[in-house]
């Protein structure tokens, strides 16, 4: 099969992307932008797990389109039955793939925030890429967020994975995307509101890694970012192997673990038992799983802490003050019951003055996405990487 050539990432492009401030969308002038209709902005996430996909006209803040899928690629399994899998297909993906991976060879494209399966990844980029419906003729342009820790062979793999389906992209840290996600661009004439952009701490836990961020209205450098991996399928390993010692004879699937971790997360003093129903040898079990969620979740936020602690001292003393007000939770670990209090009292047991820890809410997915759209806006023409 034939390899399309990628240009690797310069130093001087990555130098670039690190170094410029991000400007104020009004004081772009309209030259630096192609012509509304002609190139679209696409918007994306992708996840360990899930993945989110937006798109918007350039010149535009319409968001035309916004999907989340989950990240998965089944390759139907040989021998399978004629009309068992919809329309005959030998590769599904996403919820499609989840509803029938008993037929399924499933792959996950990527471990750790970064691309595992090349060829699987490239598989999911083509079916993003197919669910974006655009003129004939019309130049999809995308801003991809990737870890803060992703290295230089990480970055020129997600160029691998969208070559032939996107003809320039932009690669940014997700921490910071997010930040740009969440900013509330109608406050930010208001005295009383905190821009995240300006000065704050962006906390991203996912499923395969933890990114924490100073934003302080750049590209974040490798100074500002640290990244772990340790965050939600860390906290599965954990509850599965503490499910094995409790009830050896139980044997629950990945899939369903990640369905009790995310129906019962928690840390702090548990509020209520909690129980689970599973079916073993075809018998109905009761299984108590509260001591062993509540464990799994605290080894989360303590790995948490001690990233923001680490990243605290990274910060100015100028600006310090103003971080420890604006720390903020996101992704799906920020969805674990009281994390941003319990790790708000971590640091004030520790010492920390005035801290303020706060997540961003049910709309986690989507902030990411969003800030992309929002930066591909903002983006001079020199900052895109164009593919093949």
């Amino acid at each position: 099969m034939r390899t399309t050539y990628v240009p690797p990432l310069t130093a001087e492009t990555a130098k670039e992307l690190q170094r410029r401030a991000i400007a104020p969308a009004a004081a772009m002038s309209e030259a630096s932008h192609p012509a509304k209709g002609d190139v679209f902005l696409v918007g994306l996430d992708l996840g360990t797990n899930t993945s989110c996909l937006k798109l918007s006209p350039a010149g535009s803040r319409e968001v035309v389109f916004s999907e989340i899928v989950p990240t998965v690629v089944g390759y139907a399994k040989e021998g399978i039955v004629e009309n068992v899998l919809p329309g005959n297909a030998q590769v599904l993906f996403g919820e499609a793939a989840m509803k029938h991976r008993l037929y399924l060879r499933m792959l996950s494209p990527l471990a750790n925030g970064v691309v595992a399966d090349l060829a699987a990844a490239h598989d999911f980029a083509r079916h993003l890429r197919q669910l974006l419906d655009v003129p004939m003729g019309a130049e999809l342009r995308a801003v991809v967020g990737v870890p803060a820790s992703a290295d230089r062979a990480a970055r020129e793999n997600v160029c691998q994975m969208l070559n032939g389906f996107f003809p320039k992209v932009i690669l940014v840290p997700e921490p910071f995307l997010a930040a740009l996600g969440y900013r509330d661009e109608g406050r930010l004439g208001d005295p009383a509101y905190v821009d995240p952009v300006r000065n704050s701490m962006f906390v991203d836990i996912g499923a395969g890694t933890t990114d924490v961020c100073l934003v302080q209205g750049y590209h974040p450098t490798a100074d500002d970012q640290v990244s772990v991996p340790f965050a939600g399928d860390k906290v599965d390993e954990l509850l599965s192997d503490a499910i094995r010692r409790v009830y050896p004879d139980v044997h629950l699937s990945q899939v369903r673990i990640r369905e009790v971790k995310e129906a019962h997360s928690y840390v702090g003093p548990m509020e209520s038992p909690v129980t689970v129903d599973a079916v073993v040898g075809g018998k109905l079990r009761r299984l108590d799983l509260g001591e062993a969620i509540g464990d799994a979740c605290q080894a989360l936020l303590m790995k948490v802490f001690d990233c923001v602690k680490a990243m605290i001292g990274q910060a100015s003393t100028d600006s310090v003050a103003e971080v420890m007000r604006n720390i903020i939770l996101t992704g799906g670990g920020s969805r674990i019951r009281n994390i941003d209090a319990e790790l708000q009292r971590l640091l004030v047991e520790d010492g920390y003055e005035k801290p303020r820890v706060q997540t961003v809410g049910e709309d986690y997915k989507e902030y990411v996405a969003r800030g992309a759209l929002a930066a591909g806006r903002q983006a001079r023409e020199n900052q895109w990487i164009a593919l093949g």
